[in-house]
C-alpha cells in the first residue's frame, strides 16, 4: 500500500516527519508577481484591491477576479518575466529555511494560484537552480491565446489548474495527505485570498501579518500563527519537528 501512496503523493517519498506546504506570491516573495503585473502593466491597484474585497466579503469567485486581473495585462509574456525578475524579491529568511528543510527531510511543496513559468523563473533566479529544482510546484499555467504566441502583445492567458471557483483549489492537494492514518505533520503558509481554500486543511497555518488571510482567519475563527517573515516560521517549524512544542501550542493567532 505504501508504494502507490508515495507515487501519488510525492512529498511522502522520503518518509518525512513533516511537510511544508506554502503559497508563493507574497509569501515566499516580498511582492506578489500577479499583483505587480496588474498594478504596473494592467488596470492598476485600485480595481485589484476592490476585487480582493469582493472575494473576501461578497463571495465573488477568486477565479473570476484573477482572470480579470491578468486579462488587463497586455505585455508579452517574456517581457513580463524580465520585469518580474527585476522587481520581485525573496523573503530574506526563506533561503535559510529552505536549506534547513532540505537538511532535515521536510519537503517544501509550493501551492500557487500563480503561473508555473513565472514561479520557476523567479525561484531559479532568487534561490538558485539546484535548490529550486527539488521543490514540488503545483500551480496554474500559461497558454497562448488562439492564433497568437505568448510572447506577443495580448498573446497569453492563464490556464487554470482545475475547474474550481479558485482556479486552483489548494485543498485538493493537501487533503490526500491529511487523510492518511499515519502521516507527517502538515504546515501551510500563505498571505491572501488565493489561500482561502487551504486555510483549514493542515495542522498549523501560518498567515502573513497585515494581509487578507489574517482577516479571513479572524472572521472564520480558523486557528493560525501570524508571521512577519520566514525567520518566524523557521523557529516554530523547527520547534515542532524537533519536539520542543506542539502544533496546538504554536497556533497562537495574532497575539
Amino acid at each position: 500500500m505504501a508504494a502507490p501512496a508515495h507515487h501519488s503523493l510525492p512529498a511522502l517519498r522520503t518518509k518525512p516527519k513533516a511537510i511544508f506546504f506554502t503559497d508563493f506570491d507574497g509569501t515566499i516573495t516580498l511582492q506578489d508577481s500577479n499583483d505587480w503585473m496588474t498594478d504596473n502593466l494592467g488596470y492598476g491597484a485600485a480595481p485589484r484591491k476592490q476585487g480582493n474585497m469582493d472575494v473576501l466579503h461578497r463571495g465573488r469567485p477568486f477565479r473570476d477576479v484573477f482572470q480579470e486581473m491578468l486579462d488587463s495585462v497586455a505585455t508579452p509574456f517574456d517581457r513580463c518575466i524580465e520585469l518580474l525578475l527585476q522587481n520581485v524579491q525573496l523573503d530574506p529568511a526563506f533561503k535559510e529555511f529552505a536549506s534547513w528543510c532540505r537538511a532535515n527531510n521536510v519537503p517544501i511543496v509550493v501551492l500557487s494560484g500563480g503561473m508555473q513559468p513565472v514561479i520557476r523563473a523567479l525561484l531559479a533566479h532568487l534561490l538558485g537552480e539546484e535548490e529550486a529544482a527539488v521543490m514540488q510546484i503545483v500551480s496554474n499555467d500559461v497558454k497562448a491565446r488562439p492564433g497568437k504566441s505568448i510572447n506577443e502583445e495580448n498573446g497569453w492567458d492563464i490556464e487554470f489548474h482545475d475547474d474550481s471557483s479558485f482556479g486552483h483549489d489548494k485543498s485538493l492537494e493537501i487533503r490526500p495527505y491529511a487523510a492518511l492514518s499515519d502521516r507527517p505533520v502538515l504546515f501551510y503558509a500563505g498571505d491572501g485570498v488565493s489561500d482561502l481554500s487551504a486555510a483549514k486543511e493542515t495542522d498549523l497555518l501560518f498567515a502573513k501579518a497585515g494581509r487578507d488571510l489574517v482577516t479571513y482567519c479572524e472572521e472564520q475563527n480558523v486557528p493560525f500563527t501570524v508571521f512577519q517573515d520566514f525567520s518566524d516560521i523557521h523557529k516554530i517549524v523547527a520547534d515542532v519537528v524537533e519536539g520542543r512544542t506542539s502544533v496546538q501550542q504554536a497556533a497562537t493567532g495574532s497575539k
